[in-house]
């Protein structure tokens, strides 16, 4: 740190860490750009990192992921916010009127795999976890009773009373099938419409469109759930306006009969039983108003703080996991170890060879997009990214070429990977030149 400090390049360094916004684990590039006339061939502008401190240009990772770069994944969890709330009430290209549509707030949850560990409060109060009167014993001679009143960081919460009795199996394929479930989902909420208003499917397209925007969360059990917004809309999308017939009583029918009507049924084979795989019992469907618990901007920023989470809840680790590591010297929670343990298991089995749960072992078998949202929900992040370099391109005074819109430029560029994140005593000086937290040490990127 001392060192970075007297470097005659700091000044030049410390811009750059501002520049990432604070960014845990810069991507470091080596290259050059130049921007040429593509009559002339003459070169306009040209950048090149051989001046640059070290060499190299840092520049944000952009990940979603808080437990990797809080700051980029704010960036994320703002982005996110925008683009549901433009769908709940207009703005960034989707008119207003879109705020008349019927629309509702559903989450989706997983079935039980067994008794775990849980807080629930009423009236302000926290419950016993499971108090039974004369609790019965499983067969591996546990008491299937838990009479604790949980604090809400208690380790236990999401394991299981009987480690033997819980099915990690289906909790682990229930995640890898959830995003097909949620297709056959979607599919089946479409049918019902039709169904309901007398219409073929064609016929139903030709009047109505659903869109929709969900996000998975993980529950500390280790399964995952879906938040979604789904709204109704004309034949072109927010543009147009539903039929009358399209309110949303219509639409609480058609997903309550959806979820049930869905199944995603895992073959059997290498001595694994079949499983029909199916939604959770609770379901909670609600309509979002102007006023009360479940506002456009509380529906917002729920469905933005669950894109940036992943499993870290569940207690596993944030990396990718293989065969070849000692899972007993991982340092993880019990339960998450018997998860992924169970991925590696079934993930070689042939028959399961598609569900890719090998790679997905530290994501406890769930491999789908934690926020998506269908074509003509909103506007896209790719636009709100695009908005928001061309607005840093703008303002820019760091000496870059000034475009003009009749401009036409041939750009030529080369670059290549140097590395990722900082040094300790790096990670340390672009936390107190950006104002962010410092990273643990223990956790603090190398650079390659």
């Amino acid at each position: 740190m001392i060192t970075r400090l007297h470097d005659p390049e700091y000044a030049r360094w410390a811009t750059q860490i501002r520049q990432t916004g604070g960014c845990r684990q810069p991507i470091q590039l080596r290259g050059h750009v130049e921007h040429r006339d593509p009559a002339t061939g003459q070169v306009l502008h040209r950048y090149s990192t051989h001046r640059e401190p070290g060499g190299v240009l840092r520049v944000a990772c952009r990940t979603r992921r808080a437990s990797r770069c809080p700051s980029c994944a704010e960036v994320y969890r703002a982005d996110t916010y925008h683009l549901i709330r433009a769908g709940l009430v207009g703005g960034k290209g989707v008119p207003e009127a879109v705020s008349a549509h019927p629309c509702l707030f559903v989450t989706l949850t997983a079935p039980s795999f067994g008794s775990v560990h849980t807080r629930c409060e009423r009236n302000g109060r926290v419950l016993p976890c499971h108090a039974r009167r004369g609790a019965s014993i499983c067969p591996h001679g546990t008491p299937i009773s838990c009479t604790a009143r949980h604090t809400a960081d208690d380790p236990r919460l999401g394991e299981p009373l009987c480690g033997e009795c819980y099915d990690y199996a289906a909790s682990v394929l229930f995640n890898a099938a959830a995003p097909e479930l949620w297709r056959r989902f979607t599919d089946a909420l479409r049918r019902r419409l039709a169904k309901l208003t007398g219409l073929t499917l064609r016929e139903l397209r030709e009047q109505l469109r659903v869109s929709f925007a969900k996000v998975a969360e993980y529950q500390r059990r280790g399964v995952v759930h879906f938040h979604a917004v789904i709204r109704l809309d004309g034949p072109d999308g927010p543009d147009t306006t539903p039929p009358v017939w399209a309110t949303a009583e219509l639409l609480t029918d058609a997903v309550r009969h959806a979820v049930g009507a869905v199944t995603v049924t895992i073959p059997a084979g290498g001595g694994e039983p079949e499983r029909v795989l199916r939604w959770g019992e609770q379901l909670d469907v609600r309509p979002i108003t102007t006023e009360g618990d479940l506002t456009d901007q509380a529906v917002a920023g729920y469905v933005a703080k669950y894109a940036t989470k992943a499993a870290e809840c569940v207690g596993t680790l944030d990396r990718r996991i293989n065969l070849l590591d000692d899972l007993d010297a991982l340092p993880i929670r019990e339960h998450a170890r018997c998860l992924i343990a169970e991925c590696l298991r079934l993930g070689v089995l042939e028959h399961l060879a598609d569900l890719r749960l090998v790679q997905w072992a530290h994501m406890l078998g769930f491999r789908g997009h934690f926020s998506t949202h269908s074509r003509r929900y909103s506007t896209t992040l790719g636009a709100l990214r695009a908005e928001r370099a061309e607005h840093a391109r703008v303002e820019t005074t760091t000496g870059r070429l000034p475009y003009f819109d009749e401009d036409t430029v041939l750009v030529v560029a080369h670059w290549a990977y140097a590395g990722r994140g900082h040094s300790p005593g790096d990670a340390l000086l672009a936390a107190a030149l950006t104002g962010t937290p410092p990273p643990d040490p223990s956790s603090t990127g190398r650079v390659a």
